[in-house]
């Protein structure tokens, strides 16, 4: 799994950088064999002025599945990772339930009571 972190209009610092990768990989470490890489997009939409602006985009390239996008918006961007991390991870388990035939849209009636 490629993990590839991409800072917008401001500068990466390295504690936000090993936070990324820690959320990442913890969220992400049951499927890592399945993704062939991550994507994490950072920007602050406003920049100084504040408020819920930062944005965290979440990219993941899966075999045999189509691209996972997950965004979040926070006041806190190390909120935002966290949340996205976490989203992506449940995500791909849905996914690749889905892939399994977990889950499945027919239903299997319960076998009947016995009648006295």
């Amino acid at each position: 799994m490629q993990l590839d972190i991409q800072a917008r209009d401001f500068a990466l610092s390295e504690a936000l950088q090993r936070h990324v990768e820690r959320r990442v990989r913890f969220a992400l470490t049951r499927y890592r064999d399945r993704i062939s890489r991550v994507t994490v997009r950072l920007r602050d939409d406003n920049g100084p002025r504040g408020g819920v602006d930062k944005c965290c985009t979440m990219h993941l390239r899966v075999g045999g599945l189509p691209d996972i996008v997950i965004e979040d918006r926070e006041e806190d961007l190390y909120l935002a990772v966290s949340r996205s991390a976490s989203r992506a991870g449940r995500a791909l388990g849905r996914q690749l339930d889905r892939l399994r035939g977990i889950f499945t849209s027919r239903r299997v009636p319960l076998p009947a009571l016995p009648q006295e």
